[in-house]
């Protein structure tokens, strides 16, 4: 399985400097391998990676996907087809189960924006006002942006992995944590934005029923512990990530390295191992589709949490 490549048996899973492909590539590339040039930026050499092409790849994907959908619904048209409505669903799926519940209402007051005529029937029993008041805008739902980006651009690079010879950027634990981290600027500026600077720090550390003195040992010490958490929180996010979608792939590249291993074909184990394997990648491969939407589901739900445990007080 590591033929070729030293002693690494987890080069299929690793960010390189070029693109593997079979051997009938070879007239086409000059090689079974595409290496990927080294760019001068500001007279800097900058060496492009796989990982870096497939994150282009999966943001370019988003954008056309949800630009070509947006412009449809712009115009006041419903999306159409099995392909637009797919995504259209799991769009409303993360704003009406994880975003909107999650960070609920904050400081909006549940009579604002109401509309006291808002489904009462008038002539030829037309409701007024209805679909405004099925499309009215939720005060969780200037969030939506972020987190229906972050869910999005996870998912394709969890699914680029799917298809043979590319992979999942999200297989790094340098792009989960970039990720995580731009989770957790989110954070600290959405609760920064409605509690305030110094309000979003000093929330950190719950109201405390103490005498005064006891304050000045105990809140130094939770405001440690709450600061510490708010990292560690988001560093799991990316190794929960990383760890799941790495570790997928590794597990489908053993079960095809049991048919290398045995080596030499038409022997009665090789008969019996190849198929094994193939079966056995295939089912693996099944399961890393559905992981692949369930871990950009936990992300980005994960994601929201934080967000809405920063932006409202204790």
């Amino acid at each position: 399985m590591s033929a070729g490549h030293g002693d690494d048996p987890f080069h299929h899973v690793r960010d390189s400097n070029f693109f593997e492909f079979p051997q009938f590539f070879d007239s086409i590339f000059g090689g079974h391998q595409f290496h990927l040039p080294v760019i001068n930026l500001f007279g800097y050499e900058l060496q492009l990676t796989k990982f870096m092409v497939l994150q282009v790849i999966a943001g370019l994907l988003t954008l056309l996907i949800f630009g070509d959908l947006a412009r449809r619904l712009r115009t006041g048209k419903p999306a159409q087809g099995a392909w637009a409505n797919f995504w259209e669903m799991l769009a409303i799926y993360i704003r009406d189960n994880v975003v909107r519940p999650t960070i609920g209402d904050g400081h909006a007051h549940h009579d604002e924006g109401h509309d006291p005529h808002a489904g009462e029937s008038h002539g030829h029993g037309h409701h007024v006002g209805h679909a405004a008041a099925v499309t009215a805008a939720h005060p969780a739902d200037k969030f939506l942006p972020f987190v229906w980006s972050i869910f999005f651009y996870v998912l394709f690079c969890n699914l680029l992995g799917a298809v043979p010879w590319l992979g999942s950027p999200t297989g790094s634990i340098n792009v989960t944590g970039a990720l995580a981290l731009i989770a957790m600027t989110m954070t600290i500026v959405v609760g920064s934005g409605e509690l305030g600077v110094a309000g979003f720090w000093k929330n950190l550390v719950p109201p405390l029923d103490a005498p005064a003195w006891m304050k000045l040992f105990l809140v130094p010490m939770m405001f440690g512990i709450e600061l510490m958490g708010l990292l560690i929180k988001h560093g799991v996010l990316a190794v929960r990530l990383f760890a799941n979608i790495m570790g997928g792939h590794t597990v489908i590249g053993v079960m095809l390295g049991f048919i290398a291993a045995e080596g030499v074909v038409g022997t009665p184990i090789w008969y019996l191992v190849a198929p094994a394997s193939i079966l056995g990648q295939v089912g693996i491969g099944l399961l890393e589709l559905f992981v692949a939407f369930l871990q950009a589901y936990v992300f980005a739900y994960l994601a929201t949490i934080f967000i809405a445990m920063g932006a409202h007080p204790h």
